[in-house]
């Protein structure tokens, strides 16, 4: 190879040609330094004919500077680049970021400082010295961790260290991580569960493709059983990718990892350091890293040797990108094992519906689990039907939920009530005046957080503290929250039952993976009687005691213009039910709604699952919406009103005339201006056969849109604000 292309990570260059120094060990998937003017670029040695450009005459292209000490990126992975960026209309250079997504790994070997006891004693022995040196016995960390695990102040142990009871020692940052057991502990598994476990097993010994839905009703076991392919995996040396929709379920999952395979497993998501993002990665790429579980991000980490994912909650929302590479981690995790030759297993008690649609035509391969372990039965569910039963004036807990609460308390049993909404009330006016407090920068209210004392705009993030007087009027005293979010319904909690211990689980209040573990402790521990929470705890918790849920608002999910509300409110609610009766005890759900003959508040009255997917199976069908037909979204946004509703209005006079599209648009966005950026948006509708992202390429392609207008495709939407 005396010449190559490179894919450079900036989508604005485009592929780039250089030449290759003599001896040099290049190969395709080599990650290279190159020179691009005075300025180094890093980039991604590309297969021969793969990346379009013009052949540049040999006498003026410039030699590739270094070979980035990394193993090359695999066939499979490059070949998974291209068919996310082709897929998603994004630019190759945005994809592969992502799988170079820790700029620290590229460098050379690094170390750093930890500490450890020394054997020393101190001059002056202290209560809070002789406590952290007990504790820190076999430990070693830096001094930040070393403190949380002693529970005392960082100067307690620079204190230690200046009088050598505590001495430096000098680690490599890749040092390699404990090694997982996949014989560490053999759960005991029901019929079921073994059944499905080793089907799942012969898939890994057959390492081959071969995509899984595994459909098992809440508390049935799927974490258990799936292990049993993971330690599978592990025994043939092959790495495992399981992905997790929320970090605040990571700790819940590293506590039974760890009881199964004797060590945690390799973590990747936003919250890591840099230095600990270079050390999963590098592990990673080299093939130390046996299990690895991660956020979506994770999907494009370049393994060495991947044997199984497993996608856990896989209908989740939140595995679907809402900004740059648009993509769906749970259909992308298909594709990857696709071009891998692997297994991928997708987990969940409520599947998405296009997810059933592929197990039903056997492009999947369905495994059921169809009963809870351990004898555990399903909680009853009653609805209650806000129109016969109001709640007092200024409350939302009807009369049997109030009821039911009572008796949990009386009996020493915990409780959950879910409403899908953060904060304390999403609307605050003055009763004055009437002024609504609104984002300067969204369409949107701000919502009062009364723990914070802030008013926030949950979609760019503003926050400002609630004023005495209101702004227009000037008048105090006058503000109202209209609204109830789960801080208001935790205040109507805690005055109608004084002695309960209740704790908000929110993204708010459980934004970290040590917040989640002190959550998780507490409640384990019996020291919460009653959680009000979000979506957040509608999946992954499994409290043994808590036998009573509440859903406050079922009806909430129902509104606006979400094409997926009634499946998403079905997903939601079935599983915040599953969250009672896990144990011995039986469980109670009592939906709060306005609307119980609607089919999908029926269904989940009736515990009639495939009722509900039947008929939503037959209006998407008759509709042309997914999985029968295709969606698509482009956005055009400016700083400018005029100018983002020109440019949507030139888009509009060229759409295409096509027989297998349908396009709705141009029109305001339901959340029309968002973070300072007026939006307009069209809504494609395409048959399976059409093929829509050519057909959306050469349209754009057509057009000169003006510097200030920012243009988004979102194909499979599934926000449609």
């Amino acid at each position: 190879m005396n010449r190559v292309r490179l894919l450079v990570l900036n989508a604005a260059l485009g592929p780039l040609d250089y030449t290759v120094p003599e001896r040099m060990p290049i190969e395709p998937g080599s990650v290279v330094i190159a020179p691009l003017g005075p300025r180094k670029v890093t980039g991604i040695v590309w297969d021969n004919g793969r990346l379009p450009g013009a052949q540049v005459d040999a006498s003026k292209l410039r030699p590739i500077l270094e070979v980035v000490d990394v193993p090359p990126l695999s066939q499979p992975l490059r070949r998974l680049i291209e068919w996310t960026a082709e897929y998603y209309c994004a630019a190759l250079a945005s994809v592969a970021r992502m799988v170079l997504s820790s700029g620290g790994a590229l460098g050379g070997p690094m170390t750093t400082t930890e500490y450890r006891l020394s054997g020393g004693t101190p001059e002056r022995m202290t209560p809070q010295r002789a406590a952290a040196i007990d504790a820190l016995e076999g430990e070693q960390g830096i001094i930040r961790e070393l403190a949380a695990i002693a529970g005392v102040s960082e100067g307690v142990l620079r204190g230690l260290v200046n009088q050598g009871v505590i001495e430096p020692v000098t680690v490599a940052i890749d040092r390699p991580y404990p090694a997982a057991d996949p014989d560490f502990h053999q759960p005991a598994l029901s019929d079921d569960q073994l059944e499905v476990a080793n089907r799942l097993v012969k898939k890994v010994q057959a390492q081959d493709y071969a995509p899984v839905l595994l459909d098992g009703v809440t508390g049935s076991g799927k974490t258990e059983t799936y292990f049993e392919p993971v330690a599978e995996a592990i025994r043939l040396g092959r790495q495992v990718l399981v992905l997790l929709p929320e970090i605040a379920l990571t700790e819940n999952f590293l506590v039974r990892f760890e009881k199964r395979f004797g060590t945690p497993p390799v973590l990747w998501h936003s919250s890591l350091k840099s230095t600990e993002r270079r050390r999963a990665w590098r592990a990673i790429s080299n093939g130390t890293a046996q299990v690895i579980v991660g956020a979506r991000s994770a999907l494009f980490l370049p393994y060495a040797n991947l044997g199984l994912i497993v996608v856990d909650e896989a209908h989740e929302v939140s595995f679907k990108q809402d900004d740059g590479v648009r993509y769906n981690a749970r259909d992308v995790s298909v594709m990857r094992a696709r071009f891998e030759s692997i297994p991928v297993i997708l987990a969940s008690a409520t599947p998405a519906l296009e997810s059933l649609h592929m197990a039903s035509t056997g492009t999947y391969e369905l495994m059921e689990l169809p009963s809870r372990f351990g004898g555990a039965q399903l909680p009853e569910i009653k609805l209650v039907n806000l129109t016969d039963e109001k709640p007092a004036s200024g409350r939302w807990l009807s009369a049997p939920i109030i009821r039911a609460l009572e008796l949990r308390l009386e009996k020493g049993e915990q409780s959950l009530l879910f409403l899908n909404r953060r904060g304390y009330a999403p609307l605050t006016l003055c009763r004055n005046c009437g002024h609504r407090f609104q984002c300067p920068n969204c369409s949107a209210w701000l919502v009062e957080h009364r723990l914070s004392a802030r008013l926030a705009c949950h979609h760019c993030g503003l926050e400002t503290q609630v004023p005495d007087a209101c702004p227009d009027c000037g008048e105090s005293d006058c503000l109202v929250a209209c609204g109830p979010g789960v801080e208001r319904i935790a205040d109507e909690v805690g005055e109608l039952f004084p002695e309960a211990r209740v704790a908000v689980a929110t993204s708010d209040t459980l934004g970290n993976p040590e917040r989640a573990a002190a959550f998780i402790a507490q409640a384990e521990a019996k020291a919460i009687d009653v959680i009000v929470g979000t979506q957040l705890v509608t999946k992954g918790f499994h409290f043994p005691d808590l036998t009573l849920v509440g859903v406050v608002d079922a009806d909430l999910g129902l509104e606006g213009g979400d094409l997926r509300a009634a499946e998403r409110t079905y997903q939601q609610v079935a599983q915040v039910a599953g969250r009672a009766g896990r144990g011995s005890k039986p469980g109670e759900v009592l939906i709060q709604t306005r609307h119980p003959d609607a089919p999908v508040i029926a269904a989940l009255a009736n515990g009639d699952r495939d009722a509900f997917y039947a008929a939503e199976t037959e209006a998407r069908r008759d509709a042309g919406a997914p999985p029968f037909g295709r969606w698509a979204a482009i956005i055009l946004s400016s700083e400018d009103e005029k100018e983002a509703r020109a440019a949507a209005a030139r888009l509009g006079d060229t759409r295409p005339d096509r027989d297998d599209l349908y396009i709705l648009g141009p029109a305001p966005a339901p959340l029309a201006l968002l973070r300072g950026r007026y939006r307009y948006r069209f809504l494609v509708n395409a048959r399976r056969s059409a093929n829509l992202q050519a057909t959306l390429r050469e349209w754009l392609d057509a057009h000169n849109f003006p510097p200030g207008v920012r243009v988004g495709v979102d194909i499979d939407p599934y926000s449609f604000v």
